[in-house]
């Protein structure tokens, strides 16, 4: 007569110790699925709304479509400025003469050339401002902003040095040295705003 009872009381056991291996199994399979959307990047948003390269993206190289937060005004700078880039360039290969007349007040005859290399540089930093206006890639943008900065920062000294050695001051260039300044501070509060947000590593 205890068999039965033997058999229902270990059955009622049994039945007892399923639980904790369901929610157990229920556990690894959360685990699973967040890595599984951590891998394909889906949903993986940070703090400050950027949202994640997958490792997928990172090994195929596609990262157009992933949001960057961006500051206020980033994309219209960098396209009057790869638009001024790109006419200060166009002047200097046409008309180099006349471009270093206008900034120095003072004709000279030998340094077209060299404005012309100029120009030509100013051209090729041109296209890659261009360029950053329509990429979505943070790292490029920075980059592109770092370009940008360190020009402004370089034409302000050659032109403070050329200056001080010509003994002259004369309008236009103040009126050069101002506005590289304006714009190198314009360039490097862009690029400090772009790169405080950190994305997360997967």
């Amino acid at each position: 007569m205890e068999l039965p009872y033997i058999s229902i009381s270990y059955c009622a056991m049994a039945s007892k110790s399923h639980p904790p291996l369901m929610k157990k199994h229920s556990q690894s399979d959360l685990v699973s699925r967040l890595k599984t959307r951590k891998i394909l990047g889906v949903g993986g948003e940070d703090d400050d709304g950027e949202v994640h390269r997958s490792k997928l993206s990172q090994m195929l190289g596609n990262d157009i479509k992933y949001q960057v937060r961006e500051p206020v005004g980033l994309r219209l700078w960098i396209a009057v400025s790869a638009f001024a880039f790109t006419v200060m360039a166009l002047m200097a290969l046409v008309c180099p003469n006349q471009l270093y007349e206008v900034v120095f007040e003072e004709e000279i005859s030998n340094t077209s050339i060299s404005i012309r290399l100029y120009g030509g540089a100013l051209l090729s930093l041109s296209l890659i401002l261009w360029n950053g206006v329509y990429t979505q890639e943070k790292v490029i943008i920075q980059w592109t902003l770092l370009s940008e900065a360190c020009y402004f920062a370089v034409q302000f000294l050659v032109t403070s040095v050329t200056l001080v050695e010509m003994g002259l001051l004369p309008n236009a260039a103040v009126l050069l040295l101002l506005s590289r300044v304006l714009f190198l501070l314009v360039t490097l509060f862009y690029y400090y705003h772009l790169g405080r947000g950190r994305a997360k590593k997967i």
